[in-house]
């Protein structure tokens, strides 16, 4: 059993899994150890969907790829991403991307399969489970308080699930089609999604789980003042 500096340290994000499936019985250990995440004025503002329905799943996924394929890049009910990329920031989103296409030995000017590759977001790296969560819409209406609730309660999610052997992904992606994937899974009108986490075990054998993008030093992001 690792330790929550273990976890935190040893975990990445695996983008291939196995097809066991992960316990229901354990699944629910890690939610419920994750809705112990504080909040501000105990809001706990998270609002969840576990999907392990193998149909469902794909309906969702072939919702947003089809969307895609249409040529809509985003339809979101948060702005992810930043609208305009400042360094150092922008820096770490080309090495990291780079990074792992010259893993995979994917040429910079392979459109195809680095759409192939980004539509895997979707068919869910073969994980049978998927963390959807939500908000109210009121929650998000002028304020960003529930979106570093919710953003805790994810990383508590991706920590417990270590616990029991079980790999993770979030996935920005999904919120980039938040509103596709809404209708998708016919959630009440009042929510709105704010990003995904997929759970699983991860294939120890691809590839492309060796990928571990550089973390910054420590100096280059604290300040200590004593």
């Amino acid at each position: 059993m690792p330790t929550v500096l273990e976890a935190l340290e040893n975990r990445s994000s695996k983008r291939a899994y196995s097809d066991v499936k992960i316990p229901h019985e354990t699944l629910e250990k890690i939610l419920r150890a994750a809705g112990m995440t504080p909040s501000g004025a105990n809001m706990q503002p998270w609002v969840t969907y576990a999907v392990s329905n193998a149909d469902k799943l794909k309906k969702v996924g072939d919702a947003v790829i089809a969307k895609m394929d249409e040529g809509i890049e985003h339809d979101q009910f948060i702005q992810y991403y930043p609208v305009k990329w400042t360094n150092p920031y922008k820096s770490c989103r080309i090495v990291t991307g780079s990074g792992l296409y010259k893993l995979m030995e994917v040429d910079r000017k392979d459109n195809e399969t680095r759409i192939q590759m980004w539509k895997d977001n979707f068919r869910w790296f073969g994980a049978g489970t998927v963390i959807f969560v939500f908000t109210n819409k009121a929650n998000i209406d002028g304020s960003q308080g529930a979106l570093i609730d919710c953003g805790a309660y994810m990383q508590s999610i991706m920590l417990a699930a270590q616990e029991f052997g079980i790999d993770s992904c979030p996935q920005g992606s999904t919120t980039e089609f938040g509103r596709v994937v809404a209708e998708a899974l016919e959630v009440p009108d009042n929510l709105a999604l704010l990003y995904s986490v997929v759970l699983g075990y991860a294939d120890k054998e691809a590839k492309i789980n060796s990928y571990r993008p550089k973390r910054v030093n420590l100096e280059e992001s604290v300040t200590f003042i004593d």
